[in-house]
């Protein structure tokens, strides 16, 4: 179980529309999170809203780590007008994170927003030189591409309307790409964070090429702890909590 504390915010700013990159400092020592764990943060002082919000982790700098997120209702359009300075109350770092398989060579696979937890772990599996997936809506809606070339990771890039690499969805492209490639698929090891229905397409393209994964899946919360029982899905393994079993299951795991 992740701790309770207070961080101050160093940065908060807008990276592209309805996007902002948060940076964090804990006035107190946490344990270092992983790729995949997630933390839960009061968005203001008062009692609107209520409960804490999950929000991935996307970067840890030393100390300090990043969290990237999206404009999408109230709660997130009230954290964009945290200023620096501001003090959050912060339960993590939560959840269970990406196992990582050290004899596959990784292939991540990010859509939309799912690149925030990728990035993560794209920079933790940097020496290993993984290949990156990334699929978007529309050029506009791409994130990190620099950042990611800074790790040495050069991703594989497809939008919906073809402003940007290929005009595909990404898992057509992944597709193609294991279909082409000489090295045997059982070489490989998936890691993916996205809307569901690219996950079930991921699903069902590990099962038909035998490979191993891992998704990260994007669920409402309530609580982060594993009380309330608000974020539980039907798995192979009986019900879990996103929240407390996951949010990372095998990719042959989720019932959907």
């Amino acid at each position: 179980m992740g701790k309770l504390f207070k961080a101050s915010i160093r940065e908060n700013g807008l990276v592209i529309k309805n996007h902002y990159l948060l940076t964090l400092h804990p006035i107190e020592k946490i344990p270092k999170p992983e790729p995949g764990n997630f933390f839960m943060l009061s968005i203001s002082d008062g009692l609107d809203p209520l409960l804490k919000r999950p929000f991935s982790l996307h970067r840890w700098l030393d100390g300090d780590f990043q969290i990237l997120y999206r404009v999408a209702g109230k709660g997130t359009e009230l954290l964009s007008r945290r200023r620096t300075g501001d003090v959050l109350d912060v339960v993590g770092p939560l959840g269970k994170s990406f196992t990582v398989n050290k004899q596959n060579k990784p292939i991540l696979v990010a859509g939309g927003l799912g690149i925030a937890p990728i990035f993560a772990l794209a920079e933790k599996l940097k020496k290993r030189q993984p290949a990156l997936f990334y699929g978007a809506r529309t050029k506009k809606e791409v994130l990190c591409i620099d950042e990611l070339k800074t790790l040495g990771v050069d991703p594989i890039v497809s939008t919906d309307d073809g402003t940007f690499g290929a005009k595909d969805n990404i898992i057509n492209v992944l597709t193609k790409y294991l279909a082409r490639h000489k090295s045997p698929v059982s070489n490989y090891c998936l890691y993916a964070c996205g809307p569901k229905p690219m996950l079930v397409a991921l699903s069902n393209l590990a099962k038909k090429f035998r490979l191993k994964g891992y998704i990260a899946l994007e669920q409402y919360m309530a609580c982060g702890l594993g009380t309330c029982l608000g974020c539980v899905i039907n798995t192979t393994r009986g019900y879990k909590r996103v929240c407390k079993e996951g949010p990372v299951f095998s990719t042959d795991e989720v019932i959907w």
